[in-house]
């Protein structure tokens, strides 16, 4: 197991989440993941990040279907934000790109969530990688990792 994957793993078990990760194929986007773990597109939990202007990082929990518009995210952060690039990404988080879960970040992201998430009884994240995932009720891992539900998307 990756030391990235260990770490959600561990973040899983304090925020006392039962969710197994497990590596259903070929999940680097999220239509990959959806078809992989054998549910609809809106299932899979996106996680962009992006850094303020103030250097803050923000991470937003997106329906794998929905896409974040830029100007609400921006008036939810309070700040003009940036697409975060891969290095940042690697060293603010401790993910690759592809990989970003919901939790078990190194730094502590602002984190927002798409409301859509709440409508499934189930939702699938990434796990640390980009092949491994775990499944959640989303009420329980929004929690678990203190996003803030709001609309961000388009």
């Amino acid at each position: 197991m990756s030391k990235s994957m260990r770490r959600v793993a561990a973040a899983l078990a304090a925020a006392g989440l039962k969710a197994d990760i497990f590596e259903p194929g070929p999940s680097r986007t999220a239509e990959e993941a959806a078809a992989a773990c054998g549910c609809v597109l809106d299932q899979i939990v996106k996680s962009l990040i992006f850094k303020g202007e103030s250097g803050r990082l923000y991470l937003f929990l997106t329906a794998g279907g929905n896409r974040l518009d830029p100007a609400r995210a921006a008036e939810l952060a309070g700040e003009e934000l940036f697409r975060a690039d891969a290095d940042t990404v690697r060293r603010e988080t401790g993910f690759a790109i592809g990989g970003v879960a919901p939790l078990g970040h190194l730094g502590a992201p602002s984190i927002l969530a798409d409301p859509r998430l709440l409508e499934f009884p189930v939702v699938y994240a990434a796990a640390g990688t980009p092949r491994h995932v775990f499944g959640a009720e989303p009420g329980a891992l929004i929690k678990a990792c203190s996003a803030r539900v709001a609309p961000f998307c388009a």
